[in-house]
């Protein structure tokens, strides 16, 4: 951490190095590229709007680097909740822009807490006759969950604290560290 940045003030610890994933991302990429080894057209990703884009951008060039074609597509979706909770009642704000009939597509999130959101989007997702539709997180919050979802790749399994960083946000902030640490409680006491 410390490299006299401004947010360092804000983050208690830091629960995943900016190496740990990288290493994490470039075993995930070679798992989804030997499992996929089939997907004559290649694999559609579909990245979940805002917090997986970091993620995406990884994972899409670790991915070319070991396997098969890739295409990218993004999703943003609302979920109507309180505050920090999500209800699973998901709004869509920005729809996928082509058909995804009959293609392999591989959802790429973020972090999975509640599944309630994800969920809904899987059910949605398939409802448009791919071949397959299948998730890749990087980060899961086992103890948040409501709604068991089949998360086929999971990068790291974290505790139930306030995160922030490589994409995971508090107020649209912290999005753009490269490790993942927990958020010191009074800064989003403030709030």
């Amino acid at each position: 951490m410390a490299d006299g940045s401004w947010y360092d003030a804000d983050i208690d610890h830091v629960i995943i190095s900016e190496q740990q994933i990288r290493d994490k991302i470039d075993e995930l990429a070679k798992q989804v590229s030997t499992d996929h080894t089939d997907a004559v057209d290649g694999i559609l990703l579909v990245c979940v709007l805002k917090g997986a884009v970091m993620f995406m951008a990884d994972f899409a060039r670790s991915l070319g680097r070991h396997g098969p074609s890739t295409e990218m597509e993004f999703m943003a979706v609302s979920s109507y909740g309180q505050g920090t909770t999500s209800s699973g009642v998901v709004r869509i704000l920005k729809d996928l822009d082509r058909d995804i009939a009959g293609r392999h597509v591989l959802v790429v999130e973020d972090i999975v807490d509640s599944g309630l959101t994800l969920s809904w989007l899987m059910k949605y997702l398939e409802s448009r006759s791919p071949a397959s539709v299948e998730v890749v997180a990087l980060f899961r919050k086992p103890d948040a969950v409501k709604v068991q979802v089949p998360v086929r790749y999971v990068g790291f399994d974290i505790p139930n604290e306030f995160v922030v960083g490589y994409g995971l946000d508090f107020s649209e902030r912290y999005r753009e560290l490269p490790y993942v640490g927990v958020l010191k409680p009074e800064v989003y006491a403030r709030s």
